[in-house]
């Protein structure tokens, strides 16, 4: 794993930038040997929107539901333009045509509540019933155009982000391309939707800069208070049109509104009246308070990436029981204190000159490593060849001690994908499978891929899905935009095919058990941005999860293996337990746990705990 030294802080940043720590990047820290990029059985699949060739491995298709009527484009999608004459002639559509949209009727994020997915889509969003053993049923649409329309839940209401200038106050149509429209739309939009036979729009809050992104936050002692931050990404509007609205870098407007996040306050039992409580400075030089505190943007050095500057924040996904956040922002990775969740405040930062565009973050069940996905072409290129570099556009894991984070290692999608395929780290979520840490994850038209990061050093692939090109011939925009795991099912939103579902099966890199046990754990919600710790309750399969796991890193008793399977076995049959047999083993595990080091430490001990528990 090729893991450059500058997995920086900005106080080590300091010199890059004076040029010092230019060599320094180059050189590999990180063990083993650099990631490969290579060709393998999914490089060379038959192209086709409905009809590409599949390959798999751990995971199987269960169900593909074809878009939403309309929210499919007749046209394919889009297709970057790939010379000055197609990028003119594109310049020429929009211009005159105020809902003009690149990806108009692309899918996009993704969350579940009630036996409900709702998928989000630059038109508006749609809901699909999963309560069932079938595929998802459409039962609800709402054409509300704006982009990006991604989506998250709480009880009754929906919130959907809006930024594009097409985006209308009442869903409709543009009518005009002024600067300035009163009835122009860019920030949350929130609906109720406790009749899906009719669901309504009872909020619109504006923001300077639309709303990419957004993140749920409950308040930790009052329920009946919720914040959202949102990300806005787009260049901010005129005050001519939204009165808080300047623009500019801070040193010549301190007001700007660049450099900062909006924190929206609702109170559910008035979420009409929602509205930005705070634009929070978290960028800020927590030492002189410089606004611009953060990388500046540009190449760090020769090799490097050109890297986004840090006034925005793309993803900020919450832990509340940790009482943090990690923000992908641009150019930076950084974790904030929500203990106030009105006050974020940043706790740390790092910096890498590989990452072109720091844009998601997933924290594994513990809270001590994250995930950041550098979306590097901003997911409409063809980013997983075999000659593109395999830091760039790749995954980040970064371990978390005293609040303060550690880069560690890269990770890629490991097989090469062809010129007509978008490809790049992009959204996913942890799987709860206990002793592991492992992630869904979506790369576009690289498909589906599951990784183990619980070596932080070592991340590597378990487990993958994925189609061939939506053309041969030409790159057209597609493929799963996220990945999420929801009840025994990951489920993927495609940008141009609709919906997928996927289901986990054993490989030699995951047992039936480990699956048994993910299968086991249950939610009413998922929001991605706002993630939950996740407990299993005592199990034959929990147990003999962390048995597989102990087998699979070789260097474990076989005397004691099997003594842990007969028990393990024992407890299948059910009957009265064998308390004093469990206890003997929990004792024998705990001595084994005091000889290991790492993860087999770690299981060990939870196996231990396990049957410790059954000794009562």
């Amino acid at each position: 794993m090729n893991v450059r030294n500058t997995l920086l802080s900005t106080v080590a940043l300091v010199g890059v930038l004076l040029g010092a720590g230019a060599a320094a990047a180059q050189q590999s820290t990180g063990p083993g040997e650099a990631q490969v990029i290579q060709a393998d059985g999914r490089s060379t699949l038959s192209p086709g929107l409905a009809d590409a060739g599949q390959a798999a491995s751990g995971l199987a298709l269960e169900h593909a539901v074809g878009m939403a009527p309309g929210f499919a484009d007749p046209d394919i999608g889009f297709s970057p333009p790939t010379s000055r004459e197609e990028g003119e002639a594109m310049m020429a559509r929009a211009r005159g045509n105020p809902n003009f949209s690149p990806l108009g009727m692309a899918n996009t994020d993704m969350a579940v509540s009630n036996g409900k997915l709702f998928v989000g889509n630059f038109n508006g969003f749609n809901a699909y019933d999963i309560s069932g053993d079938g595929a998802p049923q459409l039962v609800m649409s709402v054409v509300c155009p704006g982009g990006q329309g991604d989506v998250s839940v709480h009880g009754d209401l929906l919130f959907m982000s809006v930024e594009e200038n097409r985006g209308r106050l009442h869903c409709g149509a543009a009518t005009t391309e002024d600067d300035v429209a009163a009835q122009r739309f860019r920030g949350v939009r929130i609906f109720d939707i406790s009749d899906l036979n009719a669901p309504r729009q009872i909020a619109a809050v504006q923001t300077c800069r639309g709303s990419h992104t957004h993140t749920l936050v409950p308040h930790p002692t009052d329920a009946n208070i919720l914040y959202i931050y949102n990300s806005g990404t787009a260049d901010v509007r005129g005050a001519a049109e939204l009165a808080i609205c300047t623009d500019g870098q801070p040193d010549q407007n301190p007001e700007t509104a660049l450099f900062s996040i909006d924190v929206i306050k609702v109170e559910l039992d008035r979420p009409q009246d929602a509205a930005i409580v705070n634009r929070p400075r978290i960028f800020a030089d927590s030492q002189t308070g410089r606004v611009a505190g953060l990388w500046r943007g540009g190449r760090a050095g020769i090799a490097s990436q050109n890297t986004a500057q840090t006034n925005q924040c793309h993803d900020i996904t919450v832990f509340p029981e940790i009482g943090l956040a990690a923000g992908a922002c641009s150019g930076n990775g950084i974790l904030l204190d929500i203990s106030d969740p009105e006050n974020p405040r940043r706790t740390s930062d790092i910096f890498d000159p590989d990452m072109a565009y720091w844009h998601s973050a997933t924290f594994n069940n513990t809270g001590d490593k994250v995930v950041f996905t550098d979306e590097w072409g901003g997911g409409i290129g063809a980013r997983c060849q075999a000659t593109n570099p395999a830091t760039w556009g790749a995954n980040m894991v970064a371990t978390i001690e005293n609040r303060t984070l550690a880069g560690k290692s890269f990770h890629k999608l490991p097989s090469a994908q062809g010129a007509t395929e978008n490809c790049v780290a992009h959204n996913g979520m942890v799987i709860p499978v206990p002793g592991r840490d492992l992630m869904v994850q979506a790369w576009y038209q690289g498909g589906v891929s599951i990784m183990d990061f619980t070596d932080p050093a070592r991340p590597v692939e378990i487990a993958f899905f994925d189609r061939g090109p939506i053309d041969a011939e030409r790159l057209y925009v597609g493929g799963s935009w996220s990945a999420y795991w929801f009840n025994g099912r990951v489920y993927s939103s495609e940008i141009a095919r609709g919906l997928d579902v996927l289901r986990l099966v054993p490989n030699e890199l995951l047992s039936a058990a480990e699956i048994a046990a993910a299968e086991a754990v249950t939610a009413e919600t998922i929001n991605p941005q706002t993630q939950t710790r996740v407990a299993w309750a005592d199990s034959p399969d929990v147990a003999n999860a962390y048995l597989d796991q102990l087998n699979r890193a070789g260097g474990f008793d076989a005397a004691l293996a099997g003594q842990v399977q007969a028990g393990i076995d024992q407890w299948r049959r059910g009957g009265r337990a064998d308390r004093r047999g469990a206890a003997a083993l929990a004792q024998a595990l705990d001595a084994a746990a005091g000889k290991a080091t790492g993860p087999s430490a770690a299981r060990l001990k939870a196996l231990a705990a396990l049957f410790g528990r059954r000794a009562v």
